[in-house]
C-alpha cells in the first residue's frame, strides 16, 4: 500500500495548478493558522494536563479553563505534539525536494523526519548532533521532552519502516499519531484519498490498532477539507467516504457521525464533548471531540475552551481543534494575546512560510536557476 501512496502523490503533485497570488497568500495564512492554532491549542491543554475537569474547576473556576496558564515552566509551552508536526512538515517539505532527484516515497521521508524528531529526545548536545538535521534540528527549544507518547518513542526507536501489513506497536490506540498528521491535510494539490493513505501510512510508524491508524487518515482529511476552502461538515463527509471501505473502519466513522449529531444536541459544554470520547484517550474519540469543537466553536477562542475542558489528555484535543480553526479561518483568527506567549512562535512562523513556498513555488527554490541557492542547506536532501 506504500507504493500505492508513493506513486499516487507524485502525480497530484506534478500536476498541480499554477498558483496566483491570492490564491498564495490565502495559503500561507491557511498554514500559519493551522500550525499555529494546533500550537496554541496545545499550549492551553498542557495547562490541564494530568488534570480532571473537576481539578481545573478548583483550581481556575467554574468555566475552567478559559486561558493560558503555565505549564512546563512557563505560560505557552507546548508539548510533543507539537514538535513531531513541526518536523512532519519538515518531511514534507524534503520529500518535495528528493522528488526533483527521482526519489520519492513520502512516508520514508517523514519516518525519516521523525527520526530526526526522537534525536531530540535523547540528545547528546550540540557537538554529537547528526549533520542532516537541518535548521529545524537545531532549534534549541525543541529538544525538552514534553510528554511525548510512549508509542511514539518506542514505535521510532528504530530505522525499521513499518507497514500496514506489519505495524509498529500493534494493539497502540492512543491519540498520538493525530496532530502530527495535521500538516498532510495542507497538501491541498493532493488528492484526498492520497492524503489518507499518507496519513495511514505515516501513522503506521508507531500505532498499529485500526482505530488510531483510520483516525489520522480520518483527521488529515478533514483538515485537507477545511484548507481547500470548504465547511467542515462537508469535509467530515468526505472523510468518510474516504474510510469506508478500509476494513475497520467502523468505529472511527460512528465516531464522526456522533459528532454531527452532537452539533444538534443542544448548548455546547463540557458534558458533551466527554461524551464523544474526550475523556478516554482514545484516537477516534479525540478525533471526534476535536470535529464537534470546530463545528461548535462560535470563534477560536470558543473552540479550543470547548476542546481542553475534560479528563482526558486536554493538549491532543486542543492540537487538533486549533489546526482545524486555524486552517479553516486562517492566522488573523487566532487569538492575539495567546500567540504573544506562544513557544516557539517565531520557528512556527518560519517553517510555515518555508512549507508554503516550497508547495507553491519549489522549483524557484531549488531547481535550475534557483533563487533561494540556501535551501538546500535549510532542508538537506540526505
Amino acid at each position: 500500500m506504500a507504493t500505492t501512496a508513493a506513486t499516487g502523490t507524485a502525480t497530484a503533485v506534478t500536476a498541480a495548478a499554477v498558483w496566483g497570488r491570492a490564491e498564495q497568500q490565502d495559503f500561507r495564512s491557511r498554514v500559519r493558522g493551522c500550525l499555529l492554532g494546533a500550537a496554541v491549542g496545545d499550549a492551553l491543554g498542557a495547562g490541564a494536563h494530568g488534570l480532571t475537569l473537576d481539578a481545573v474547576r478548583e483550581a481556575h473556576g467554574e468555566d475552567g479553563l478559559t486561558e493560558p496558564v503555565p505549564a512546563f515552566g512557563r505560560r505557552g509551552a507546548v508539548t510533543a505534539a507539537t514538535q513531531m508536526a513541526l518536523f512532519t512538515v519538515d518531511g514534507l517539505i524534503r520529500a518535495q525536494l528528493r522528488r526533483d532527484l527521482g526519489v520519492w516515497h513520502p512516508p520514508t521521508d517523514i519516518h525519516r523526519a521523525h527520526r530526526r524528531w526522537i534525536a531530540t529526545q535523547h540528545d547528546w548536545g550540540p557537538d554529537e548532533r547528526r549533520p542532516d538535521l537541518g535548521w529545524l534540528g537545531r532549534e534549541e527549544w525543541l529538544y525538552a521532552r514534553r510528554n511525548p507518547p510512549r508509542a511514539c518513542l518506542t514505535g521510532l526507536g528504530d530505522e525499521h519502516l513499518g507497514t500496514l501489513d506489519r505495524p509498529k506497536n500493534p494493539q497502540a490506540a492512543d491519540s498520538g499519531t493525530l496532530p502530527r498528521s495535521a500538516p498532510f491535510g495542507l497538501l491541498v494539490g493532493w488528492e484526498p484519498e492520497l492524503v489518507c493513505q499518507l496519513a495511514v501510512e505515516c501513522a503506521a510508524q508507531t500505532h498499529g490498532a485500526p482505530g488510531a491508524l483510520l483516525a489520522a487518515g480520518a483527521f488529515a482529511v478533514v483538515l485537507h477539507g477545511v484548507a481547500r476552502g470548504g465547511p467542515v461538515e462537508a469535509a467530515v463527509d468526505g472523510a468518510r467516504r474516504q474510510l469506508l471501505a478500509r476494513p475497520g473502519h467502523e468505529p472511527v466513522v460512528a465516531a464522526l457521525e456522533r459528532a454531527l449529531g452532537a452539533v444538534r444536541e443542544g448548548v455546547p459544554g463540557p458534558e458533551r464533548v466527554a461524551a464523544l470520547g474526550a475523556d478516554e484517550d482514545r484516537a477516534e474519540g479525540q478525533l471526534a471531540a476535536a470535529v464537534y469543537c470546530a463545528l461548535v466553536g462560535e470563534d477560536v477562542r470558543h473552540g479550543l475552551r470547548l476542546a481542553v475542558n475534560h479528563d482526558g489528555p486536554s493538549a491532543v484535543t486542543g492540537a487538533l481543534t486549533g489546526a482545524l480553526l486555524g486552517a479553516l479561518h486562517g492566522e488573523t483568527a487566532l487569538p492575539p494575546a495567546w500567540l504573544a506567549e506562544l513557544e516557539g512562535r517565531a520557528t512556527v512562523l518560519e517553517l510555515a512560510d518555508d512549507f508554503a513556498m516550497e508547495m507553491t513555488q519549489g522549483a524557484a527554490l531549488h531547481g535550475p536557476g534557483a533563487s533561494s541557492p540556501g535551501w538546500l542547506a535549510r532542508y538537506p536532501r540526505a
